[in-house]
């Protein structure tokens, strides 16, 4: 394939990008905009693997078939539930791509680089490998922390913020020496460290926060990709990279603001920890059935259901479905309400849903809803804790104090589909579940809702 063409191909490719991201912005033109992606990447990879730069080998062609073969059993086994942890692994495969080849560019230079564009290259090498070094690791971390082999609490050393700061000093020492070309070594220290500082930046945040990890992880890996396409010169990978690392850090504004946090508070960590005595909780939890449940419901004419992570790991989701069907089919108003940090994967809520067939239009924002509660007849919540925690309101010594949260409590009657008496992934109490309109429905989520479905014809 010539120049030309691949130039082409990466054109082609660029703009099918953008439609992909473009297309994500609302659930009807998802699945298309998933398909602009597919079809993208599939001419980059041809584009790159037949362009004149690439020498066609039978190890290479073994190399890509092994990757299709290990993706396409990854992507029929993992389950939703796991899909942050799958996220979080192949950010960590990226940054670990980019400091393999930022190594092997300063091992094995390309050849007539002189002045400037030597300069220029060798900044590329360090930054390239600095960005995937402590992507690496962070998402080696946040995987742990989402499978629950890490503690989700933070890890709060004393004097983290220094420790961090002089790691950072130190690698910007090691980049005046590594442009002295005092030696590959400097390069290797400053990796060893980079590993550190992702590693313990992750391990500072607290499980309350990594719905904003995995996307701030997502830009991270994203500005890798683009160093890495600036050391191979290759524009593809350049654009794609910048496309990736710009949206992760949109959205991770996004993520922040919906917690009421700033970006630079949730990278240094901590969150999630003690902040002063917590406000004492009057009341008691009252357990209750689901013949009661199912009363409530054939009474009500507005319900809102609010999914959480604890509906993604009882696999709910289609009884839920089934049980707005049926709600629905009685004339009774029934919408969801969904946080902007719900799960432990932004949007990982409305892909559950549309995955049971929800239709797109009871599927609401925080924003859109959370004036309704009062006129609500009855709100159902469903393995969720801190995103309807009125704590976050009440309570200015909470770990979520200032979070917008969604106001379950104004409704006549709340629901509360839960497994145990436990405080949730993030170990944050909730009072939602002693107030007097609250009763807890406990049980596996979908056994509960399949309980209901027999009393709800």
């Amino acid at each position: 394939m010539s120049t030309g063409l691949v130039t082409a191909a990466y054109i082609a490719a660029s703009v099918l990008f953008i439609l992909s991201l473009g297309g994500l912005n609302n659930q009807e033109a998802a699945k298309r905009a998933i398909w602009y992606g597919i079809v993208g990447m599939a001419i980059a990879v041809l584009a790159t693997v037949f362009g004149p730069r690439v020498d066609i080998s039978l190890l290479l062609l073994a190399m890509i078939a092994i990757g299709a073969v290990i993706g396409v059993i990854v992507a029929r086994r993992v389950e939703m539930t796991e899909m942050p942890q799958l996220v979080a692994a192949l950010h960590s495969f990226v940054g670990l791509a980019a400091v393999f080849i930022g190594i092997n560019s300063d091992i094995n230079p390309p050849p007539g680089l002189a002045g400037a564009e030597k300069i220029i290259h060798e900044v590329e090498i360090f930054l390239g490998v600095f960005i995937g070094a402590i992507t690496f690791t962070g998402s080696v971390v946040a995987y742990g922390k989402l499978a629950g082999s890490i503690s989700g609490k933070p890890l709060v050393l004393p004097g983290r913020h220094m420790a961090n700061v002089v790691m950072g000093v130190a690698c910007l020492l090691l980049l005046v020496l590594y442009m002295q070309h005092v030696g590959t070594w400097t390069l290797i220290v400053m990796t060893l460290i980079a590993f550190v500082i992702g590693a313990h930046l992750v391990m500072a945040i607290g499980g309350a926060d990594m719905p904003v990890v995995v996307s701030m992880l997502n830009s991270y890996s994203g500005w890798a990709a683009a160093a890495t396409g600036f050391l191979l010169g290759n524009d593809l990978l350049i654009v794609t990279g910048a496309l990736v690392g710009s949206s992760g850090a949109i959205l991770s504004y996004i993520m922040c603001k919906a917690m009421n946090r700033s970006f630079i508070s949730v990278i240094l960590g901590g969150w999630g920890g003690e902040t002063g005595p917590a406000m004492e909780i009057d009341g008691e939890m009252i357990a209750t059935d689901a013949d009661a449940v199912s009363a409530a419901l054939e009474d009500a004419d507005n319900v809102i259901i609010v999914p959480g992570y604890g509906m993604a790991v009882a696999q709910a989701q289609q009884s839920i479905s089934e049980l707005t069907n049926r709600l629905r089919g009685k004339g009774k108003n029934v919408r969801f309400a969904i946080h902007p940090v719900a799960g432990r994967l932004p949007g990982h809520m409305n892909v559950l849903l549309a995955e049971a067939k929800v239709p797109y239009d009871i599927v609401l924002e925080m924003d859109e809803i959370n004036e309704d509660f009062p006129d609500t007849d009855v709100a159902i919540v469903v393995g969720s804790n801190d995103i309807v925690n009125p704590a976050a309101q009440e309570d200015p010594n909470s770990p979520i104090a200032g979070m917008p949260v969604l106001e379950v409590w104004k409704a006549k009657q709340v629901f509360v589909s839960k497994r145990g008496q436990g405080t949730g992934y993030s170990g944050i109490e909730n009072p939602l579940f002693y107030k007097e309109n609250t009763r807890m429905f406990y049980g596996d989520a979908k056994s509960s809702v399949d309980g209901l479905l027999q009393r709800i014809s």
